[in-house]
């Protein structure tokens, strides 16, 4: 059942922020007085008040919203979940991959002990951030000069925590979108690299210096794949506090730490050829649904949030309750307007913390938004395909009349998926230089009617884009008028 967000933000809001700030200054004393003399101390207490407060956003997944979460791994992988530290490279699907990561930590047993490399903004997050920080996580300000060594200090401490512990990596960098799709292809044509159709290309510095730093310390390496079903929108925070159920299905599997390459080349090699086979996965899961090459486990749904929330509800009630007695806040105008402004700053925390959480463009932003826009990125299109099949079947055929579609064609690529052609203009990349002395010359004029070129393609690559979207209708034009 779905809710106003307007009515569970305050309620939930308060409850989280009031037990977080709590949590947090608990965190900031065991931080100045026990962690100077213990670390080790200092982690043991920290893991149980971290997980008394992260326990929350996992009970809006499993109980509040009803987010199904199947995991698929192999037995024995599955045992050893919690029971070994490791290092979990993950492709960065939705919005809340992180709090995904944090049910399976919870099921295994090694939530308060999960460290994660996250930008530098977020540990400025109310509650939240602060949290993540007092718990040792890694922040990267995306400046390799800096990052590199504050990155190999955090993992020389990592290395001395005495119980097991997951490291989670997201290797993309940012959040899958097709806007960053896109950039991804272009990118990997220019180096050369496999074109990816369902993840970006992996940044590798940061996992080759993980593994280098840590894998005399983490024995294993935890391959995560997320996907959400086709049928179903991804889920965000929002949707959550709402209500909204849906489900994520991971894919788990377990590579041993001493099998990766000894060379940084080599280590980052490896992580880009996961990234291939993961692409490949989730293009067969898009037609499966299922990641059915691995078992699905059953990880439960513990009560062990509900007591959480039960505790911080009853505890928090009692000191309400006690400071509205002892304060008669609302028995003046100025104590109920002390109230309005902090119910006020409760909501704005929670947007805060709401906004942070989704991706920076929305799917309205994939899609290109001028007309000037769209006619840039249409003839760029034209060019690739009319070099890849225009030119092609006009030189072979000497010129002659080839079947086309056309405007309902152009219709769709401009109102549906400008992005899913992009992979047949880089198939053209190598023509381009065999008949470029050829074509040069005459692509001018397949520029200037964009339809014609893009439609083109739809003869000779029947299984394509074309296949799926075009139109009923045929219509037939002259390549030798084109090339005049």
């Amino acid at each position: 059942m779905a809710f106003p967000a307007a009515i569970v933000i305050l309620p939930i809001g308060t409850l989280f922020i009031l037990s977080g700030l709590i949590v947090n200054v608990i965190q900031a004393l065991l931080f100045v007085l026990v962690r100077p003399i213990s670390r080790n101390c200092y982690r043991k207490i920290n893991k149980v008040l971290t997980e008394s407060l992260w326990l929350e956003p996992i009970w809006l997944i499993d109980w509040w919203a009803g987010i199904k979460i199947e995991l698929y791994a192999d037995s024995e992988t599955f045992q050893l979940m919690g029971k070994e530290s490791a290092l979990l490279i993950c492709n960065h699907r939705s919005d809340i991959d992180w709090l995904i990561g944090w049910v399976l930590a919870q099921r295994t047993g090694c939530l308060g002990s999960t460290v994660a490399i996250m930008k530098r903004e977020v540990k400025y997050l109310p509650v939240l951030g602060w949290s993540m920080w007092f718990s040792d996580y890694l922040f990267l300000e995306r400046n390799w000069a800096k990052d590199e060594a504050s990155l190999k200090s955090g993992f020389q401490q990592l290395n001395r925590i005495p119980v097991p512990f997951w490291l989670a990596l997201f290797v993309e960098g940012t959040r899958f979108t097709h806007t960053k799709l896109l950039s991804a292809q272009e990118f990997a044509v220019s180096r050369g690299l496999p074109i990816p159709k369902n993840v970006l290309i992996p940044r590798t510095k940061g996992f080759v210096t993980a593994v280098k730093q840590t894998r005399g310390t983490i024995p294993a390496i935890y391959d995560c794949t997320f996907a959400v079903p086709k049928t179903e929108t991804s889920p965000t925070l929002l949707r959550m506090l709402k209500g909204i159920s849906g489900s994520v299905k991971v894919q788990v599997k377990r590579h041993k730490m001493e099998e990766l390459p000894e060379t940084s080349d080599g280590i980052a090699q490896w992580c880009r050829d996961i990234f291939v086979t993961k692409d490949a996965m989730l293009e067969k899961y898009n037609t499966t649904n299922t990641f059915s090459e691995q078992e699905l486990q059953d990880i439960g749904r513990p009560k062990t949030s509900i007591l959480v929330i039960f505790f911080w509800s009853c505890f928090l009630g009692f000191l309400l309750y006690k400071f509205f007695i002892w304060t008669s806040l609302l028995s003046s105008w100025q104590g109920i307007l002390l109230t309005v402004i902090f119910l006020v700053l409760v909501s704005l925390v929670m947007e805060i913390l709401i906004h942070s959480s989704e991706a920076e463009h929305s799917k309205s932003n994939m899609i290109l938004p001028t007309q000037d826009t769209m006619k840039q990125n249409l003839l760029q299109m034209a060019e690739g395909i009319a070099l890849r099949w225009g030119l092609k079947l006009a030189i072979d055929n000497g010129h002659t009349k080839i079947a086309c579609y056309t405007d309902s064609l152009i219709l769709h690529i401009a109102l549906m998926d400008p992005f899913s052609i992009v992979s047949i203009i880089y198939d053209c990349q190598s023509l381009f230089r065999q008949v470029a002395d050829f074509s040069l010359a005459h692509v001018p004029r397949f520029l200037n009617n964009p339809a014609h070129a893009l439609a083109v393609g739809a003869v000779d690559y029947p299984n394509g884009y074309w296949s799926r979207c075009a139109p009923s209708h045929v219509i037939h034009a002259a390549f030798a008028d084109l090339l005049r």
